[in-house]
């Protein structure tokens, strides 16, 4: 069965629309998504309507739904994510916000689990970018692998013998049953890595293979679209960037 796991949509539906293209050409099975499907980008009402009809296997909370339904305080947000959680609020109708309140905060299925940052206090929605955070997680692990996002950074995280190391630089592992493995599939409405693609992975567990993928998509308009809506203008001008 071929996973497609997407997180950190960030209501940017042409980077969202350019991947789900991408992806109905890889021959999915089910959808996997982490979390922040709104906010920074100017079309969240279109981003939940474009989740809905995919039918996800696992709808996992991000730090933004978490914000913009009120349930983290805003001392945890930058004033440039609370400007954008405040303009998300507004236009969302109550339905949208109950399907947000549906998100889980973790997924446990077969070899795999689902959490937007780490499992250490999956709720604080902490960041997992080195090893130590790594570790932590790892501890903490009931399964083989742990998807993330949260970072806007993909990469994996994997035990050798016992030791943790990374494979950052990688677009594509192979899962070895003796082994743990945290793979962060990087956001679609958001890269911070300094490529402007869209980023998703796909999890084969036939193959045992995760991939991470990237696809070109009209960063112009959404941009504009940004702009256009009156958030603020970083918020448009830094996908040209992808940081």
């Amino acid at each position: 069965m071929r996973h497609c796991v997407i997180a950190d949509i960030h209501g940017n539906l042409e980077a969202f629309q350019a991947v789900l293209e991408d992806a109905s050409t890889k021959k999915i099975d089910k959808f996997l998504c982490i979390g922040d499907v709104v906010s920074y980008g100017a079309d969240p009402n279109a981003c939940i309507r474009l989740v809905k009809s995919i039918l996800p296997a696992a709808l996992v909370a991000g730090n933004h739904e978490w914000g913009v339904l009120g349930l983290l305080d805003s001392d945890y947000f930058t004033p440039l994510a609370l400007e954008a959680i405040s303009w998300t609020w507004k236009k969302l109708a109550q339905d949208e916000l109950d399907f947000l309140k549906s998100f889980r905060l973790l997924y446990e299925d077969g070899d795999i689990t689902l959490v937007h940052g780490t499992l250490e206090d999956p709720e604080k929605f902490n960041y997992l970018r080195d090893i130590s955070d790594a570790y932590a997680t790892m501890s903490l692990m009931k399964t083989r692998i742990v998807f993330v996002g949260h970072t806007h950074v993909p990469g994996f995280f994997h035990t050798e013998n016992g030791r943790i190391g990374t494979a950052l630089a990688a677009s594509k592992i192979k899962i070895d049953r003796n082994e743990k493995y945290i793979v962060n599939v990087g956001s679609i409405g958001q890269p911070r890595d300094n490529d402007p693609r869209a980023s998703y992975a796909i999890y084969d567990d036939e193959t045992k293979s995760v991939e991470i993928l990237r696809v070109e998509y009209d960063i112009e308009k959404a941009k504009e679209k940004i702009l256009d809506a009156g958030l603020p203008s970083r918020l448009g001008y830094r996908l040209l960037q992808g940081r």
